[in-house]
């Protein structure tokens, strides 16, 4: 194994469960998310923050994690897509409200559209379209147009 220069012990929970390993203090969230910890749903789109492809929820909030450094969620909790899970720990009503709805195309942006809706449902869950779209302005789609996204998450509404 090659000897990291600038190491760092991180310690975090990654969808509930507690995580500690030591990384080079420079990497990224979405490099560690999908290199260390081998958690592919995230994806790398635009690498600038731009397209909503690769965010998690931190602390329960959205985040981009190609933003972010891996160091900032120590002893945070993370959710990336693998943690977005129903009660009953089968699919999340967010997912199958996407399914139903054909939300769903090439499933690049999925993963960042449902993490950036949980984010928002949790925070209010009566959400109206307008605050629905506001949430969804940082989550790019070449696919399936947005109406079907946001009827999903109208959809989703209340459903947790």
């Amino acid at each position: 194994m090659k000897q990291l220069e600038n190491t760092f012990k991180l310690a975090c929970l990654v969808n509930g469960k507690r995580t500690e390993l030591e990384i080079d203090s420079s990497r990224s969230l979405l490099d560690l998310i999908r290199e260390d910890l081998g958690l592919k749903g995230t994806k790398e789109g635009c690498g600038e923050g731009e397209c909503g492809a690769c965010m998690v929820l931190v602390d329960g909030r959205a985040v981009n994690s190609c933003l972010m450094m891996a160091v900032q969620v120590h002893g945070k909790e993370m959710v990336t897509i693998e943690g977005i899970k129903g009660k009953d720990g089968g699919l999340h009503p967010l997912q199958k409200t996407f399914i139903a709805e054909g939300a769903v195309q090439c499933g690049f942006c999925t993963p960042g559209l449902i993490i950036a809706s949980e984010a928002l449902l949790r925070r209010n869950p009566k959400a109206t379209l307008e605050e629905i779209k506001l949430e969804l302005t940082g989550n790019l789609c070449r696919c399936t147009g947005y109406e079907k996204v946001l009827s999903a998450v109208e959809k989703a509404r209340g459903k947790k």
